[in-house]
């Protein structure tokens, strides 16, 4: 009785995991996993490293200012600082007219000014890295397919999280934000186009798209928080021996469903030149780097110009971009299916205006509670930009080259990394120039300026009116062209 079971069991087994890997909404949850994974990584080391590099290089500053806490008098407490720091600014006429804390405090705020530019640069090589690789990747997928990237992106990704771990100098933990790089650039470009591929229709993908960023928003949603809180009551490895943990699962999940294999493309590719050199696919990536300048910048130097004029500890520097986070979470998921509905040009160009708007707000910020706004309605706005130009990138790809979308998800993950890579890169030498609020006015009057050039995307040619290549039933209504395309395949 026993024996007949077992292969009937085996079967309904068999069969059902068959179903699963013929599922475009298990391939979807596969991708959203993986993007949350990659973006919790991301994030939440913004409010532990800098706080833990600032800890490394004045192991006994905790211990001053505890000491100035308790004899706020002590006349040579400001002797053991100038020791320690070896050099001051202080004039030795004026050292005697400064208190402790007051000393305490100006050496504590250049000291932070000038660790914005190496938190900057440590943030920035991840995005750096995965600039390089995303051109290699992007057409790698043409020819292997989209499964076997995906999963060395998590390999990488694994490791990565495990050398964060246990990292004790600024070095080690710099190579781990590089090699993350490498991982990310697998999971976004292979994970994109795979979801492209899956549903060819429009409306469907932008649906799909926007809970695939859902999953990346939440990532960055639970990322801070969660990587200050940790940090402040666990300590530095626990927050990312958790993220290994979860990494794992996912792994697991893809080998089990998505069975990774070499599977060739029969249709011709774009070549990624023709791509990058289409003006509305520039115009489209543009716009996601604009919109991600903005955040990238304020991740490194936000949390250090809260510590400097706030006196904000750990986990108020992790609960800071938290409105930013759940906003951008609504954002995506709300303009996924409403940005096809409205015309995902006009989209874009009200999240650019918007986003522009709430930079110039965030330095006028006094407390925690002032940034709440401001931060709230950048998460949503990026929201908007983010989940109307990833599906646009594949419409474009649809009715102006060919339906292969490794390359350009490659090109729109490098607009991406532009923002994250010139902005951590850029801030900590523009608040040591021009100041932390002009930083934000500047970049803020950068996306008022890039807004109209997305009226160029809302009819863009397609390629029949640019060379006379059959697309099958032409269209002059937008988004309906390749719907009909969903049959033929």
């Amino acid at each position: 009785m026993g024996e007949d079971k077992e292969p009937g069991l085996g079967l309904v087994f068999r069969s059902w995991l068959h179903r699963c890997r013929e599922s475009r909404k298990l391939v979807l949850v596969i991708v959203a996993i993986a993007l949350l994974l990659d973006n919790m990584l991301l994030t939440t080391v913004v409010p532990i490293i800098p706080e833990f590099l600032y800890d490394i290089r004045h192991p006994n500053e905790s211990n001053l200012a505890a000491s100035l806490d308790e004899n706020p008098n002590q006349a040579p407490t400001l002797q053991p600082y100038i020791d320690y720091n070896g050099s001051t600014d202080i004039p030795f006429d004026n050292m005697t007219t400064l208190t402790p804390e007051q000393a305490l405090m100006k050496h504590r705020h250049k000291d932070l000014v000038d660790e914005t530019v190496a938190v900057g640069i440590m943030f920035a090589s991840k995005a750096f890295v995965q600039l390089l690789a995303n051109p290699i990747v992007g057409p790698l997928t043409h020819k292997i397919g989209y499964s076997i990237p995906m999963l060395a992106g998590f390999i990488i990704m694994f490791v990565s999280t495990l050398i964060f771990a246990f990292g004790r100098s600024y070095a080690v933990l710099f190579m781990a934000r590089a090699l993350q790089g490498i991982g990310s650039s697998c999971s976004s470009v292979s994970g994109m186009g795979m979801l492209a591929e899956r549903y060819p229709d429009d409306k469907e993908r932008g649906n799909a798209m926007g809970i695939a960023l859902g999953g990346l928003a939440l990532g960055v949603l639970i990322g801070p928080p969660f990587g200050g809180v940790m940090y402040e009551f666990v300590g530095k490895s626990a927050p990312f021996l958790i993220l290994s943990a979860l990494a794992l699962i996912d792994g697991l999940l893809q080998l089990l469903l998505l069975q990774p294999g070499v599977v060739k493309q029969d249709t011709d590719a774009p070549s990624l030149k023709s791509l990058a050199t289409d003006p509305y696919i520039l115009v489209a990536a543009g716009a996601i780097t604009f919109a991600n300048t903005g955040i990238a910048m304020l991740e490194p130097s936000l949390p250090i110009w809260m510590m400097d004029t706030m006196g904000a500890g750990r986990w108020k520097q992790g609960v800071t971009f938290l409105p930013a986070s759940i906003s951008y979470l609504i954002g995506t998921n709300l303009f996924g299916p409403l940005g096809h509905r409205m015309g995902r040009w006009l989209a874009t160009l009200l999240g650019l205006i918007i986003i522009g708007i709430c930079l110039m707000c965030i330095p006028l910020a006094r407390n925690l509670n002032h940034l709440i706004i401001p931060n709230a309605g950048l998460g949503f706005a990026i929201g908007m930009v983010d989940s109307s130009m990833m599906p646009q990138l594949g419409y474009l790809v649809d009715i102006r080259h060919s339906a292969v979308y490794g390359s350009v998800y490659a090109i729109g993950d490098v607009a991406f990394c532009l923002g994250y890579a010139v902005g951590p890169a850029l801030s900590g030498t523009l608040v040591k120039t021009i100041g932390f609020e002009w930083m934000l006015i500047c970049i803020g009057i950068l996306n008022f300026l890039y807004a109209p050039l997305l009226f160029l995307l809302r009819n863009p040619p397609t390629k029949e009116e640019k060379k006379s290549l059959i697309l099958g039933e032409k269209s002059s209504v937008r988004y309906v062209t390749y719907q009909n395309e969903e049959d033929d395949e």
